[in-house]
């Protein structure tokens, strides 16, 4: 029912913190199906992903800008988010909270989607427990690979 990118960027969201990896596995996911479609939902959520990477690192500028286009984007897209067994009214005011938290140059706190299907939940938490990874954890903020993950990956 779900695609297996999907369900990778919700682990990856929620149990790594890799939300560079989550920009990486949704990207090729949404240029496989639905290309240069910049209204698709996978934009949406690739770019929640990348917001999350730009706030930790402390890039609050670009991380503003980011979770802006997506509260906006969000808009269009609440049907869509809904069938992907996202709660679309609670992603929105998540979103705004986190919007006004990285205006506010409040510290970086990890961010949970409010993932209502409890199918879809399932198939992440099996997800997260094949690569040994607990669901709901806290970003290891000393993990600089992890951080900085753009700067230091093998290309």
């Amino acid at each position: 029912m779900y695609p297996q990118a999907y369900i990778e960027y919700l682990a990856h969201f929620h149990g790594t913190r890799d939300y560079f990896e989550c920009h990486e596995v949704l990207e090729d996911y949404w240029k496989a199906t639905e290309p240069r479609q910049r209204d698709s939902v996978w934009v949406l959520l690739i770019q929640i992903a990348v917001s999350m990477y730009h706030y930790r690192r402390g890039n609050n500028k670009g991380a503003a800008i980011l979770m802006k286009r997506s509260i906006d984007r969000l808009s269009s897209q609440t049907e869509v988010t809904l069938n992907l067994g996202i709660d679309p009214d609670a992603l929105t005011q998540q979103l705004n909270e986190e919007y006004t938290r990285i205006q506010s140059d409040a510290p970086y706190q990890s961010l949970m989607l409010p993932i209502k299907d409890p199918e879809l939940l399932n198939l992440v938490l099996q997800q997260c427990e094949m690569w040994k990874v607990d669901y709901a954890s806290k970003s290891d903020l000393t993990d600089i690979y992890l951080i900085e993950k753009h700067k230091r990956r093998n290309r």
